[in-house]
């Protein structure tokens, strides 16, 4: 029964994992059609498409020097290789057979369960060390993407009141870049972006290629609104400050959303951590007053019986 039980926990939890992988590679998917769509036109700007996955996903979170891929390969081995180690010294020095040891004086059937668990010990550690440089680059891009969405509303509302002052688009950027900090991620991009301008590269191009760069759907919308404005011919100052006003309430959406959801993520911990707290503070006393006077009650009656 207790075997029976941890196999169907090891499987739940291997569900899980594979619902999510499958999750986030669709999403990455539709994100991907979305930019292929957006600028399938354009060649250049698709250059990164062609790509490897691993290569594409280590430009997308920063790393783009030309030995990121095999420095990444050569993490992973490094780190799988520092799991199975860190697994064997455990059993090595016996620390599995003392606690093995231990488990079998617990009572009952709940030690054949925490000996099964203590058996996959070092298989979790040797996944989870192995994929610790899984988890920096996926933490390099979200850290990324959210550097991006924080400095893409303030660089519109710039731009758009730089332009309806009367500079250029170019003279805007190039003052508000000049403002920022330099390692910020959309300030490279847009210098990038600047720097391949004065090369000679067409506009639309230098632009498309920024978005592919980021793959921010903020980013993605607001050079499609460029690159429409820039071959109609239409106004940049109207295009910036609609972008900039949609692009607030959009944030501002966003913050309602994620507050109307709080409640929700808080149904959890209120009813694991604080309610339980709460039902013994309350109910604690009554409960005490009652069990003493059952007590009283089964000592007198007792103390009757004997006379």
């Amino acid at each position: 029964m207790v075997i029976t039980l941890v196999t169907l926990a090891w499987a739940f939890a291997l569900l899980i994992v594979a619902a999510a992988v499958a999750r986030y590679l669709d999403r990455q998917q539709v994100q991907r059609r979305v930019f292929e769509s957006a600028f399938a036109d354009d060649a250049a700007a698709l250059d990164a498409a062609s790509q490897s996955g691993l290569a594409r996903w280590l430009v997308l979170a920063g790393y783009r020097g030309a030995g990121a891929g095999s420095g990444f390969i050569a993490a992973m081995f490094g780190a799988l290789a520092l799991g199975a180690t860190f697994g064997y010294a455990v059993w090595a020095t016996g620390l599995m057979a003392l606690a093995d040891k231990e488990i079998a004086n617990i009572p009952g059937g709940f030690s054949d369960l925490m000996r099964s668990i203590l058996v996959g010990l070092p298989w979790m550690a040797f996944v989870l060390v192995g994929c610790l440089p899984f988890m920096a680059v996926r933490r390099a891009r979200r850290r990324r993407v959210a550097q991006v969405e924080r400095d893409l509303p303030i660089t519109l509302e710039l731009l758009a009141t730089l332009a309806e002052a009367g500079l250029g688009f170019d003279a805007a950027l190039d003052r508000i870049l000049a403002s920022q900090p330099a390692d910020r991620a959309l300030v490279e991009e847009f210098r990038t972006f600047q720097a391949e301008a004065l090369a000679g590269r067409p506009r639309v191009d230098c632009l498309r290629r920024v978005a592919r760069r980021l793959e921010v759907t903020a980013v993605t919308i607001f050079i499609s609104s460029m690159v429409q404005a820039e071959q109609i011919g239409s106004g940049v100052a109207e295009v910036l400050r609609h972008q900039s006003d949609d692009l607030r309430q959009r944030r501002r959406e966003r913050a309602i959303e994620y507050s109307m959801s709080l409640p929700v993520k808080l149904l959890f911990p209120l009813v694991i951590c604080f309610l339980p707290g709460i039902l013994v503070f309350a109910i604690g006393p009554a409960f005490y007053e009652f069990f003493r006077l059952v007590d009283s009650y089964s000592h007198n009656h007792h103390h009757t019986l004997q006379l």
